[in-house]
């Protein structure tokens, strides 16, 4: 009796990406029919275990346009939907789908996002914690509440060099820091 390898999905809206975690698959077999019937064996391990996946898939598909990759670790298929539309799920059966099915969230691309947009789908960032990165703001206070709305931060560099050279005992204004002539 064959056994089922652990599978991811994403969608774009104009392929499906579909990858089997298999490390060391041998004899992978894989067949993809335009009514979107998708077949795949391999075997594994030193006992040489069967793995299959036989599923029917939600539309049609474009046979020629899709691809497979056969790495140590996993097979990796990208699927080219015979329309440019967004599937409200993988598999053409409805229900719960099967145990061994599972969003692959690294490949996502959201259904509102645009059609040619590719915000992500091809960046790794790896294993980076962003929320740990010092990009400032730490003790932001939203509720603006400590905000003196009375002090304007606008004013133009002329005004605050007048204010700060002034005038002293009514004799013009004392030379702005800077200036030749000034002492300290």
């Amino acid at each position: 009796m064959s056994r089922h390898p652990t599978v991811k999905w994403a969608q774009g809206h104009d392929k499906v990406y579909i990858t089997i975690e298999l490390p060391d698959a041998k004899d992978v077999k894989f067949k993809l029919e335009p009514e979107g019937k998708f077949f795949f064996s391999a075997t594994s391990g030193v006992d040489n275990i069967p793995y299959e996946i036989d599923m029917d898939l939600y539309e049609k598909v474009d046979v020629n346009e899709s691809m497979a990759n056969v790495g140590l670790r996993n097979i990796c298929y990208l699927i080219k939907k015979a329309e440019n539309k967004w599937w409200s799920r993988l598999l053409k059966q409805e229900g719960k789908p099967p145990i061994f099915l599972k969003v692959d969230w690294d490949k996502w691309v959201d259904e509102d996002e645009g059609q040619d947009s590719k915000s992500g789908a091809d960046m790794d960032f790896g294993d980076i914690d962003f929320s740990k990165l010092n990009m400032g703001g730490g003790d932001f206070d939203s509720d603006g509440a400590d905000v003196d709305e009375g002090d304007d931060d606008s004013d133009t560099e002329e005004e605050n060099v007048d204010e700060v050279s002034g005038k002293k005992n009514g004799k013009g204004a004392a030379p702005a820091i800077g200036e030749h002539g000034a002492k300290a």
